[in-house]
């Protein structure tokens, strides 16, 4: 079965300097339908202006996932990182006992867009950890691209929960055919572009929900950009 999320269901707020869009309930944007799923707890869609950003905030017992999509965050954290996150690049905070961070738009003439992931962990508490990966060159070949999973296998970023998270760019005319193993579930998010799958049309900025199917035909109906989570 395969259940879609269309984009202008989602959540939506305009704060002026961030322009979001929650997939799943989060802060002030409840949603009974859509509180995650399984260990999926939130899709965030941000546009975050020149010149602003997230002041220092505090974050524990959760897997923070961000894709840099287009423009760059300057990051800081409590950990002692500062790093500039660019397209192509994954960035991953393990909260554990707790860690506080924030992140700053510095181009003033650039929106910088990005999805922010948290994926609730097996165990809660642990030492807060770090990564960050640039996956440019891989996604150039326009294959499924795994980048977080549970043990960072394959030269993934590695998480404390049992989910792989693949990450495509892909042209239209390209075919994926994805096995899904049982007890498995699946969630797609359409970052740019449009695909089919399983004969069913995704749009920019729309998702799918998708239990029960042992298999995926994933089709880009025009140049796409998209991630697939695979979890337990």
């Amino acid at each position: 079965m395969i259940e879609l999320r269309k984009s202008k269901e989602r959540g939506y707020f305009d704060h002026g300097w961030l322009k979001t869009r929650h997939t799943f309930s989060f802060a002030d944007y409840k949603d009974p339908d859509f509180m995650g799923f399984r260990s999926l707890r939130v899709i965030n869609e941000d546009q975050i202006e020149g010149g602003t950003g997230f002041g220092s905030h505090p974050h524990k017992n959760m897997e923070i996932i961000s894709v840099a999509v287009e423009g760059a965050l300057k990051h800081k954290d409590s950990m002692g990182n500062e790093a500039v996150i660019k397209p192509g690049e994954i960035q991953k905070m393990s909260a554990g006992t707790g860690v506080v961070h924030s992140e700053h738009n510095n181009f003033s003439d650039q929106v910088a867009h990005f999805l922010q992931i948290w994926i609730i962990p097996k165990t809660q508490g642990g030492v807060p950890s770090y990564g960050q990966k640039s996956f440019e060159q891989e996604l150039r070949t326009g294959n499924l691209v795994l980048v977080v999973s549970e043990n960072g296998r394959n030269g993934s970023i590695d998480i404390k929960q049992d989910c792989d998270m693949y990450w495509a760019r892909s042209q239209k005319g390209t075919n994926f055919h994805f096995q899904i193993r049982i007890g498995r579930a699946i969630w797609l998010q359409v970052i740019k572009g449009s695909l089919s799958v399983n004969a069913q049309t995704l749009e920019v900025g729309d998702g799918a929900r998708v239990v029960e199917e042992s298999d995926l035909q994933i089709e880009p109906l025009e140049d796409s950009e998209f991630l697939l989570f695979d979890l337990a």
